[in-house]
């Protein structure tokens, strides 16, 4: 008995355009902040007023320096992932996923006066995340605040 091409068609195209993404148009700070979150379910940002995207951001009280040295050696640690920009108040990385390497985009704004870092993660694609872009920024927070 043959399997239904149609299921396997699906698989195919879902893992190529995984593989073909390019890089988001929605990421980089706008008038100094993160983007709002689009009226989606696959995104947390912690300065969007929404409360179905609101998340708290990642607190520090050492240096501005060593709070982004923290967070880069945080992010460095964790699977498939890619650092694209890494200024001194904004870090930009890209989480491609294991099977079908879709791609979120996390990005980092620090707040040097609060002691803050606003934190905006949101899948490229799709509309369901299934909960992975909040369980991914408290993963973060928890190795950020861990021992080094």
């Amino acid at each position: 008995m043959k399997p239904p091409v149609y299921p396997i068609l699906m698989i195919v195209l879902m893992m190529l355009i995984g593989c073909t993404q390019t890089a988001a148009r929605t990421t980089g700070l706008k008038d100094g902040r993160l983007p709002p979150c689009p009226d989606r379910p696959n995104c947390v940002c912690s300065q969007d007023s929404s409360e179905r995207h609101r998340i708290e951001p990642l607190r520090y009280a050492v240096t501005q320096a060593r709070a982004r040295e923290r967070l880069l050696e945080v992010i460095g640690r964790m699977k498939r992932t890619t650092i694209v920009t890494a200024e001194p108040g904004y870090i930009h990385a890209e989480f491609r996923t294991a099977v079908f390497r879709f791609v979120d985009d996390v990005e980092f704004l620090f707040d040097d006066a609060a002691k803050l870092i606003h934190v905006r993660s949101a899948s490229r694609v799709g509309v369901y995340d299934f909960e992975v872009n909040r369980n991914r920024v408290e993963d973060i927070r928890r190795r950020f605040a861990g021992p080094a």
